[in-house]
């Protein structure tokens, strides 16, 4: 693996005779290659090093693995029930209709008559989850943990051989099948880095097992659309495109660096060197909001039902941020109209706080200009999502006790340091009698939805956010 200073252009004029092994790859400035001699680059080493697990319509599986009676039919993953709503997840029975993560349930319906919609059970999935990597970690350690259906392993010398690295995938196949349960397959990618490996597993589904030899590279990729590749949205596509840029091979035809420039930004070559097969060190990457969103249910769209929702996820917010010893210094309250597709939004400084009460006071603040907002529509006050983050986010370190803790209790500053005692209390009191234990404010009586906690694109809840 190659270190962050060699990302500037590192490209071999191939093996200098005499030289010792680290002496034999040395890095030539791309602007001195001429287009004839970018075609006969000698790259390093690439042996295969990674091997990518995807497991296949994880949720809607996860569904007919619990219910036999759903097994070999079209099955949708919703949020809640409605036709207004769209599957988080479809099974693979379901999208050989067409039907896939973001339809519309109305139209999933349409697409197929007998379609099935079941409602999310995140914490299934979690569970299921935990007990697939114990599974993995029986044939391979894992080394990263990508979101809650995909698994990176890295693999050693000993076993990156066609041969051995081919057993060791239907190995890991088998077992899940057999530990965990007949429909939980998936596709397993392998190749010399680990970004090549999530593209190797997206190539073959279901239960696919592609392997991206470096001899195959970048050509094996050409007939990828752009938006394939993980970075790659429709904004960033728009961008190569002006840059001359409509697929992988103009992409990979470039010299390193016009390929960085066309990208922008630092390191921009990054991409050049991993398609071609160079196995980078990852890019340190840092948590910078803590946040929870919420689709309701078409009778809890109104303005009170819209703000008890809303602070039930600032408080879900808070017991997250406390836990994982940060606090805040931006409060974001935002949400989606029945009528809009595109997110309504607003925010406000916070103190740095990881206090509940003092991020209730700042979003009751804020919800004034939700509901102006809402009432300018022609149809009402309608909003279908609602969504609470907190920004700005700092490690709490070398915390000390409060000097204001025996003040006159109404003094601000005593009320503060009160106030998050008391919602460390209340994370406590939670994670031992279970979810809404205690909470702040109405929780029963109809007026809220029930807002468990679900699972976003890449991150896990940990076992005790189901009791928050």
């Amino acid at each position: 693996m190659f270190s962050a200073d060699a990302l500037t252009d590192f490209v071999s004029a191939g093996p200098t005779p005499g030289a010792s092994p680290q002496e034999q790859w040395r890095p030539v400035p791309s602007e001195t290659l001429s287009t004839g001699a970018r075609e006969n680059l000698t790259l390093p080493p690439r042996p295969l090093r990674w091997l990518f697990l995807d497991l296949n319509s994880y949720f809607a599986s996860v569904e007919q693995q619990l219910n036999p009676a759903l097994r070999g039919k079209p099955i949708l993953v919703a949020p809640v029930d409605s036709d207004t709503t769209v599957a988080i997840a479809a099974s693979i029975e379901a999208k050989r209709f067409g039907i896939k993560t973001g339809t519309p349930v109305w139209e999933a319906k349409r697409l197929c008559r007998d379609i099935i919609v079941t409602p999310a059970r995140h914490d299934k999935y979690v569970e299921f989850h935990d007990a697939i990597i114990a599974e993995i970690w029986r044939h391979i350690p894992v080394t990263k943990v990508c979101s809650i259906d995909e698994v990176a392993c890295h693999l050693l010398d000993n076993e990156n051989s066609v041969a051995a690295v081919t057993a060791l995938a239907h190995r890991i196949k088998a077992g899940i099948r057999t530990n965990i349960g007949d429909c939980m397959t998936s596709s397993i990618g392998v190749a010399p880095n680990r970004l090549l490996a999530k593209l190797a597993s997206d190539m073959m589904k279901p239960d696919g097992l592609i392997i991206l030899h470096a001899e195959t590279l970048p050509h094996r990729l050409y007939d990828l659309p752009l938006r394939d590749i993980a970075g790659i949205g429709a904004k960033m596509e728009r961008r190569l495109a002006q840059e001359g840029i409509n697929d992988i091979r103009q992409l990979c035809e470039r010299r390193p660096r016009d390929a960085g420039n066309a990208w922008g930004g630092t390191n921009g070559d990054r991409l050049w060197y991993l398609l071609h097969g160079v196995d980078l060190p990852e890019k340190p990457t840092q948590s910078r909001t803590i946040g929870h969103s919420h689709v309701l249910s078409p009778g809890k769209r109104g303005l009170e039902p819209v703000r008890l929702t809303a602070r039930r996820l600032a408080l879900k917010a808070a017991s997250r941020l406390r836990r994982k010893g940060y606090r805040s210094r931006l409060l974001v309250l935002h949400g989606k109209f029945e009528d809009d597709k595109s997110n309504w939004r607003v925010a406000t400084k916070l103190p740095a706080t990881q206090d509940s009460f003092v991020i209730l006071a700042a979003l009751d603040a804020l919800f004034p200009q939700l509901a102006a907002a809402g009432r300018k529509r022609g149809g009402g006050f309608q909003l279908r999502m609602v969504g609470v983050t907190l920004g700005e986010i700092e490690p709490v370190a070398g915390e000390q006790q409060s000097l204001f803790a025996h003040l006159d209790p109404d003094d601000p500053l005593a009320r503060e340091t009160r106030g998050l005692a008391l919602s460390r209390a209340m994370d406590s009191i939670n994670e031992k009698f279970g979810r809404h234990a205690v909470s702040v404010g109405p929780i029963h009586g109809g007026r809220i939805d029930r807002v468990g906690t679900k699972i976003a694109f890449g991150r896990i809840p940990e076992a005790h956010e189901f009791h928050e």
